[in-house]
């Protein structure tokens, strides 16, 4: 998990402005960083299928966050959803002077161990194939 200290802003001689993605980036960053959830990625293969999974709102309040995200059958969904709405506000507020007004989490399934499995799978190199022919 990481962490951030706050600058103090009082002799800023400038302004600071932040991208257009750069709320997106930092939320799929915080999503990576918790153990047994991935973002959901509805069209496999396209480069910008995760930024699709995170919706924000800036309101008066402060920022509205959405994010889709699939889950390990290991872990207890409602733990785990939990750790992403801390995770996503503190980095959030701590990598911009944004305030997070609210984190809704939308668990768009569960992945279960033989599913990663399958995504996990190796293919042998040419060295491991003359390794294993030579022996």
């Amino acid at each position: 998990m990481s962490y951030f200290k706050k600058i103090p802003s009082q002799t800023h001689e400038g302004k600071i402005v932040y991208g257009e993605g750069i709320i997106d980036n930092i939320v799929i960053l915080a999503v990576a960083e918790v153990e047994g959830v991935d973002i959901y990625l509805p069209y496999e293969g396209k480069s910008k299928s995760a930024i699709k999974s995170v919706k924000i709102r800036h309101e008066k309040e402060g920022i509205y966050v959405d994010v889709d995200v699939v889950v390990d059958s290991s872990y207890i969904v409602p733990e785990v959803a939990f750790r992403v709405q801390e995770n996503i506000k503190h980095n959030v507020e701590a990598m911009t002077e944004f305030h997070i007004a609210e984190v809704n989490v939308v668990v768009k399934g569960v992945i279960f161990n033989e599913e990663k499995k399958e995504e996990v799978k190796i293919e042998p190199t040419e060295e491991l194939e003359e390794v294993e022919k030579e022996d």
